[in-house]
């Protein structure tokens, strides 16, 4: 399979003297991530209880708060998202006899460890639990070492100082603030360093809105009814993008919780926290931004619908936001436990769908029938199985043990394809139940026969995934399989053009 060529980034001639020592910040410069906010986010995930320390122990000092958070969890330096334009660099200066050294704000055991790891350091120059070294403490510590002889690679403003007194000022994805204050000052950067992905890019990654296909499930009961009321359907489309907002916070949160994880994860490590290509600090201001709006949207949804046609006025107004909360419930704890307990994972994540389906009823008042409940549970069970097959698929191709914490081991992996395949062909089982149950009326099919034709097409795709995942060629999420791939596209259309023939 051939393969796009990635463009090769070319080092900056050297414009330092020789003999001067380069010294390096840490977050947001080596490490295009802040050590300092992965550090709290590993101590939330591993020590949540701690966080009730915080308080006191900030009042003692951001160098102390420092020094807690370094002594209670230990970052994993060796996945740090580093900054590969600047690394490589640093190797040649390091190559052609240049002394280097870190110079960081972060504790000082922390970097130490980053450059134990490195091994391109001459020395490290750090915060101490007591002095933070940043802005004109990491100046004077510089002056006092180096006298006026240095130079710097720095990326915020706090870095301005620094930079001004260096003898060639460098930056490393730099915020605007920097640039700005660099320009004020007429201070040309002799290097930039730029190993970051655009942010537009990374926030459309983050929030998963491919992910939004999912939420398309709130309209089924709605399109399964053949209800065309224009204030339901518009229910139904507020209800989609509350249901998405919600569900994106969501994902944010879980890719934050899983930050080392993911890191460590042959695909995964590209997820915008991972990389380092996005704030955690930002993805909590989006995570507060989204429910808010959600909240908002779902609190208005019965007013809009009594706006529009009052005699469609929703009997239990506020039964979608309840649903709605029992799926933001249900995620973060999915996310925070329940996604490590074998078995219990895939049940939630069926029912997470199955939710959906309600929710859209709920905002709707179009009642979810029981065909139609069974008919998801076992769907949706299969695709959650898949996707857990999948993963363990890869492992096997590549000779690695499960290192995610779920519980699954890669002997598991035929009785998840048991599991997954019984439950693709159940669903199947219950489509034709629930056509056979039409037969004798006429009220939402006049030729509900025609519907036997869906039967083999579902059972052409639920094959075709399975045979894929089994393979080793299922290298996504079975949903954005689904939406991406031509044939399943194809088959969708077929899907929409048989249910036309039965009306």
């Amino acid at each position: 399979m051939s393969t796009i060529a990635q463009p090769v980034y070319t080092l900056p001639n050297d414009p330092l003297p020789p003999g001067i020592p380069l010294c390096v910040d840490l977050d947001g410069t080596l490490v295009k991530s802040d050590t300092l906010l992965d550090s709290v986010i590993v101590l939330t995930r591993q020590r949540p209880a701690e966080l009730l320390k915080f308080p006191k122990w900030l009042t003692e000092g951001k160098a102390a708060f420092k020094r807690h958070i370094t002594s209670t969890v230990e970052l994993d330096v060796v996945h740090l998202p580093y900054n590969r334009h600047l690394l490589q660099y640093l190797e040649k200066q390091k190559a052609e006899g240049r002394e280097i050294y870190l110079a960081t704000g972060a504790d000082a055991p922390l970097a130490q460890r980053v450059a134990d790891h490195l091994g391109l350091f001459a020395g490290v120059l750090a915060s101490d639990g007591t002095m933070n070294l940043i802005g004109k403490n990491k100046l004077a510590a510089f002056q006092d070492k180096f006298g006026n002889n240095f130079c710097y690679i720095g990326n915020a403003h706090p870095d301005v100082a620094l930079l001004a007194n260096c003898l060639e000022p460098m930056v490393a994805n730099p915020h605007g603030s920097l640039t700005s204050a660099l320009k004020s000052k007429k201070i040309a950067p002799s290097a930039t360093f730029t190993d970051k992905a655009s942010t537009l890019k990374a926030w459309l990654k983050a929030i998963r809105l491919h992910q939004w296909a999912k939420n398309t499930l709130i309209f089924l009961p709605l399109v399964l009814a053949h209800d065309h009321s224009a204030a339901l359907v518009l229910a139904a489309a507020i209800a989609f993008l509350s249901f998405g907002l919600c569900a994106s916070a969501t994902y944010i949160v879980n890719d934050l919780l899983d930050l080392e994880a993911d890191r460590k994860h042959i695909s995964k490590r590209r997820r915008p926290f991972a990389a380092g290509d996005l704030s955690p600090l930002a993805g909590a201001v989006v995570i507060v931004g989204f429910l808010l709006a959600s909240l908002v949207l779902a609190l208005a949804l019965p007013k809009i619908i009594v706006a529009i046609s009052p005699g469609e006025a929703l009997p239990r107004p506020y039964q979608f936001l309840q649903w709605m909360g029992i799926y933001l419930v249900s995620t973060l704890s999915y996310s925070l436990y329940l996604k490590r307990r074998v078995l219990v994972d895939v049940i939630v994540l069926a029912l997470l769908y199955t939710v959906r389906i309600i929710a859209g009823s709920a905002a709707t008042g179009v009642a979810v029938s029981t065909w139609l409940a069974g008919f998801s549970i076992f769907f949706f069970l299969s695709l959650a199985f898949v996707k857990r097959f999948a993963e363990l698929e890869s492992l096997l191709a590549r000779n690695k043990i499960p290192a995610n914490g779920r519980g699954y081991h890669t002997t598991d992996i035929e009785q998840l394809r048991s599991f997954g395949t019984a439950s693709a062909y159940a669903s199947v089982v219950v489509l034709t139940l629930y056509i056979s149950d039409l037969a004798g009326s006429a009220h939402l099919y006049r030729h509900s026969v025609r519907l036997w034709l869906l039967v083999p097409i579902l059972l052409l795709w639920l094959s075709q995934l399975w045979l894929l995942a089994s393979r080793g060629d299922l290298h996504e999420d079975p949903v954005v399989y689904a939406i991406t791939d031509r044939k399943s596209l194809a088959l969708g259309v077929l899907v929409i053009g048989v249910v036309l023939l039965a009306l």
